[in-house]
This record gives structure tokens, sequence and C-alpha cells, in this order.
């Protein structure tokens, strides 16, 4: 997808507040048993298509208004993915201004992890 050069500067912007990490670390992590907090941002249509396994779904148009309730504890740490993971940057710019100081963007979002071939889930 080709985006334009105002959403790739505020993506850029975002990124440089926002700390990332990768598809095979967070793949780690989980096959250690680590328990993370996953959120897909992405809309519903690609949720309902598949998402990360134990991951909640908070999209980025209501993620704001929603993560006190989903994840009270702004200590906590809270990975985000999208598609790719510029929405994502943007959402954990976000969350960070509201106070959560643990929120990571997952690099590669949704397409490197199934470009790894990792499990996904519908339910």
């Amino acid at each position: 997808m080709k985006h334009s050069e105002g959403f790739l500067n505020i993506v850029k912007d975002a990124k440089s507040r926002v700390p990332e990490t990768n598809v095979e670390e967070v793949k780690q992590r989980l096959d250690s048993g680590e328990k993370l907090t996953l959120v897909d941002v992405r809309e519903d249509n690609e949720w309902a298509k598949g998402h990360l396994p134990g991951a909640v779904h908070l999209s980025k148009g209501i993620i704001e208004r929603d993560i006190e309730s989903a994840v009270p504890d702004k200590n906590a740490e809270i990975i985000l993915y999208c598609g790719g993971g510029f929405r994502s940057a943007l959402a954990a710019d976000n969350l960070q201004k509201m106070g959560y100081k643990k929120v990571i963007s997952m690099d590669g979002g949704w397409r490197g992890w199934n470009e790894a071939k990792y499990p996904t889930s519908k339910e």
C-alpha cells in the first residue's frame, strides 16, 4: 500500500517516541510462556479475518476511549500491532500521552506475523 506523505510524517514523528519490537521477538516471548498483553488496533473487518492468538481487539478508532477499562494498570507492558506497524505506532504514542509507561509497537505487524507463518486465531 502506498501511504501519503502526510501520514508517513506523523508516523515518523510517533516512532521517534515509541519503543518498537518485532514479530520474531514477540513470538519468542510467547513461546517462552511469557504472558503478554497484545492489542490489535486494526479495523473490525481485519480482526475478523484473523489475529494473533491471545490478542484483544481495540481498534485505533476506539483505543483511547476503551484502554483504561481493558488495561487499567498504566505500568503494564502493552504490545500494539496493526497491519504493518504504522497505526500501532500512532496508537502507542497516544497511550503514552494518556500515561501508559510501557507501550510498544510491533514493527512488521500482522503482515510480518503471517509472512513468518506463525499461528493465528479467529476466535
